[in-house]
């Protein structure tokens, strides 16, 4: 089975992550980054951010490579923003929603605090209700490292061979 990984990381864990994940699985990384970066300092930052997410707004993406026939199953990742799915990969779906209704799906959010069931919900609602295959919630994974992580990620990758 033909793995992606499609993720969003502003400060590195779900960049940190999508790497680990690519290496065991042997998936292809597609990282996507909206044309106007986010603020990622300070009161901006949440500002910006939480309102973007909050509104399910859906900025323009720098170009990026997705021929969406060669994989069987995408592999969402994003931080938690206020509850949601980061707007970039919100515009990926929207741009890609059609040939994702074919394919298996996953997802992994990293957070600081809580919120990442309701963004996997969230990124349900985006694609028309998909159940995903498997999940993953990783708190600050590049800032704490822990074993607990490691174990939680293993898990979510048995779940997707």
């Amino acid at each position: 089975m033909k793995t992606a990984i499609v993720f969003y990381s502003m400060h590195g864990n779900t960049a940190m992550i999508a790497n680990q994940l690519a290496q065991k699985l042997n998936a292809d990384l597609i990282e996507i980054k909206p044309v106007q970066a986010y603020p990622d300092k300070g009161f901006k930052k949440f500002l910006w951010g939480g309102k973007s997410a909050v509104m399910a707004e859906t900025p323009e993406l720098e170009p990026y490579v997705f021929r969406a026939e060669e994989y069987d199953q995408i592999i969402f990742g994003f931080p938690v923003w206020a509850g949601n799915v980061t707007p970039p990969i919100r515009s990926f779906v929207k741009g890609n929603i059609q040939a994702l209704k074919t394919k298996q799906i996953a997802a992994f959010a990293c957070q600081s605090g809580s919120g990442a069931e309701k963004a996997f919900r969230k990124l349900q609602e985006c694609l028309g209700q998909v159940s995903l295959k498997a999940t993953l919630v990783l708190n600050d994974p590049k800032d704490r490292p822990s074993p607990v992580t490691d174990q939680k990620t293993e898990l979510f990758v048995r779940s997707l061979k």
